[in-house]
């Protein structure tokens, strides 16, 4: 039997000894984020201590921005990182914005400043664009979602034009034992009760974070699957003492 919208399928300790394993990923995703939807952006805040924003801000700026550009969000959700672009100097020419959860998109907020924005429900394995249809590609803790990860990175740069670039934000495992324990301490426990206070959220969405996290790809991984996708001079930075991970990539010419 397929959960309804009402009853959607939570993440127990079976399925999260390995979330990105499971053969229902996505539509376990899709169902978390239509229930976590209207206090998404309140627990992000309320969970970074407001530094989601900064980081956001500085994947505009990686992004280096021109006025004539078109930027694709892949995982928009609730609009986010698409208001972070249109407030950008220079702002982009156009904004496109793609997520397959309903509940994000009817929660979100798109007002982006008289940038013309447009906002597709899609799945990220599968955008509704033609090849080398935009200038920048941005997802913001989004990757890590996807069903099948060379997939959508290969989707991400299909639609990238030559020249383009794709800047994602994404978490990661410090490096330092000691902020890895913290880190740890944090989202497998202050976390979840935290979000659930304020979400009240029932399908485990907070709990799937953290594993999610340990058991995601780590850097070098990410940059090889990166270069893989048909991209190049492949970089990354680090904030919030590692726990953060902004990669940039660019899409090279065609070969002559």
């Amino acid at each position: 039997m397929t959960p309804s919208r009402s009853n959607p399928p939570a993440w127990d300790a079976q399925t999260l000894r390995n979330p990105h394993a499971q053969p229902d990923k996505a539509h376990r995703v899709e169902a978390m984020f239509d229930a976590i939807a209207p206090t998404y952006e309140r627990v992000n805040r309320l969970a970074t201590f407001g530094r989601d924003a900064a980081w956001r801000r500085a994947t505009v700026a990686a992004a280096a921005v021109r006025p004539t550009d078109v930027v694709l969000d892949v995982c928009c959700g609730t609009g986010d990182m698409l208001r972070a672009f249109a407030a950008g100097r220079p702002a982009p020419a156009r904004l496109i914005g793609v997520d397959f959860a309903a509940g994000m998109l009817a929660a979100g907020t798109f007002e982006t400043g008289g940038v013309p924005v447009q906002v597709l429900r899609a799945d990220a394995l599968r955008l509704p664009l033609a090849s080398a249809a935009v200038d920048v590609v941005s997802c913001a803790f989004g990757v890590r979602n996807f069903a099948d990860l060379q997939a959508g990175l290969n989707e991400l740069s299909r639609v990238l034009r030559p020249g383009g670039r794709v800047v994602i934000l994404e978490f990661a495992q410090p490096a330092n034992p000691v902020l890895r324990w913290a880190y740890a301490v944090y989202c497998d426990t202050v976390l979840p009760w935290l979000a659930t206070v304020v979400s009240r959220d029932r399908t485990g969405a907070y709990r799937y974070l953290p594993q999610s996290i340990r058991t995601f790809e780590t850097t070098a991984t990410m940059v090889r699957r990166l270069e893989d996708a048909g991209l190049t001079d492949v970089q990354l930075r680090r904030m919030n003492f590692g726990g953060v991970v902004l990669y940039r990539a660019l899409k090279p010419p065609p070969p002559r």
